[in-house]
């Protein structure tokens, strides 16, 4: 994916400034930075679901900038939202079932290898799964497509700890054994250096600084992600 000279604006508050970044086939970025930077509005622009002013949004080799949300389905983009936005009221299997709609397949066996926890609750309602249940319940949904790109925002987000380390060790299939391509917002450093192989960081609205993740230095922190 290649994002270009991106930007966004919420009435008139200009929100995203000239937005760049390149997330390479195969790799797993991290976009990090403090509270109100605008990265999950950068998240919702890539999916649609905020309108872009200028800008392209590149995703093998078409044009996501001015297209519908529902667009990015069919081109084998995942989402999984801040909060997660499962279906409270629908069973952990209906749940899975709303994210075949694009796809009209069956659901994905690997889904439940990686969530064995999933098959266990299918009558379950979403809305009685523990935090961390939820957001492996959010995965499984997302992964329903067969996605070439997954997006996450703060996966990590409220969760106890060993789910935490699960969802790290999923990730990491997910990218490095599998060859997904992911796009995630993290702001638990340590869980960012598990999962990511690159990182990019926004402040104000602009991007500030990026790299392969071993290049995320003290000095770095100290100035953008530091509160």
């Amino acid at each position: 994916m290649k994002i270009s000279n991106l930007d966004h604006y919420y009435g008139e508050s200009h929100t995203l400034w000239d937005i760049d970044m390149e997330i390479e086939k195969g790799a797993c970025m991290c976009l990090m930075g403090r509270n109100g930077v605008g990265k999950t509005t950068l998240l919702k622009c890539i999916m649609g679901l905020e309108p872009v002013k200028n800008g392209k949004i590149l995703f093998n080799e078409t044009d996501f900038s001015s297209k519908p949300s529902e667009q990015r389905a069919r081109h084998k983009i995942a989402y999984v939202p801040q909060g997660r936005e499962i279906f409270s009221q629908l069973t952990v299997e209906e749940n899975l079932a709303t994210g075949l709609i694009a796809s009209g397949k069956k659901l994905p066996t690997l889904i439940y290898e990686l969530f064995p926890v999933l098959k266990e609750m299918l009558n379950r309602r979403g809305g009685d799964l523990s935090g961390g249940q939820q957001q492996q319940l959010a995965i499984g949904r997302a992964l329903a497509i067969e996605p070439e790109l997954l997006i996450l925002d703060e996966p990590t987000e409220g969760i106890q700890p060993n789910i935490v380390s699960e969802i790290g060790d999923i990730i990491n299939k997910l990218n490095k054994d599998l060859g997904l391509t992911v796009l995630l917002v993290e702001q638990k450093l340590p869980f960012a250096r598990k999962v990511a192989s690159d990182f990019s960081i926004m402040e104000k609205g602009s991007m500030m600084a990026g790299g392969k993740i071993n290049e995320l230095n003290d000095d770095l922190i100290d100035r953008y992600l530091k509160v």
